[in-house]
């Protein structure tokens, strides 16, 4: 909604945070600054990471170094839930096949390639070999990126921008406890 003109009678907004504490998001699309946070700095032309969730939170991204489960460092991002919650068999088997995935020679350390074959790469090759086993029809980058990813960061960018506005005008922002829980 248009904040514009709403006055000190509409103080305190509250205003939902874009951003989920990424362990706490099984079976999710994750994506978060390769440095820093979104709300640390985050220029909106630095690069930016992804990666997948277990069902457990742990996130698997892949990088120069290879496949990493981590278990920190992604509290503060952007998630996409990939899995509803009445696909009992892909509830079921998720981590299993995002394990398999995982351990492919397609992303050993020496594979990587910046541009070509990279963290976002991985995530939706592992995306498309869940859709191909469900007899679905693979996405392209575009398309995953159209359809799932832009939308949410849209909604970012303008969180971003209007918290940089109001840090830097001395207004106070405080976190309310639901939005701890999760980003």
């Amino acid at each position: 909604r248009p904040l514009r003109g709403a006055g000190l009678p509409a103080a305190p907004l509250r205003l939902p945070s874009p951003f989920r504490h990424g362990h706490r998001q099984p079976r999710a699309f994750l994506l978060r600054p390769t440095a820093g946070t979104f709300l640390g700095g985050y220029d909106g032309k630095s690069d930016l990471h992804v990666g997948i969730t277990n069902s457990h939170g742990v996130v698997y991204n892949y990088n120069e170094e290879g496949i990493h489960r981590a278990e920190t460092g992604w509290e503060q991002c952007i998630s996409i839930p990939l899995v509803q919650p009445d696909m009992f068999g892909l509830l079921q088997e998720w981590d299993k096949l995002l394990e398999e995935f995982s351990v492919g020679e397609a992303w050993l350390p020496h594979r990587y390639e910046e541009h070509d074959h990279n963290c976002y790469t991985y995530a939706l090759a592992f995306i498309n070999s869940v859709l191909a086993a469900q007899g679905k029809q693979q996405m392209s980058k575009s398309e995953f990126t159209e359809k799932f990813v832009i939308p949410q960061t849209k909604k970012a960018s303008k969180y971003i921008t209007l918290h940089q506005e109001l840090t830097a005008n001395e207004f106070y922002i405080v976190p309310l406890p639901d939005q701890e829980k999760q980003c």
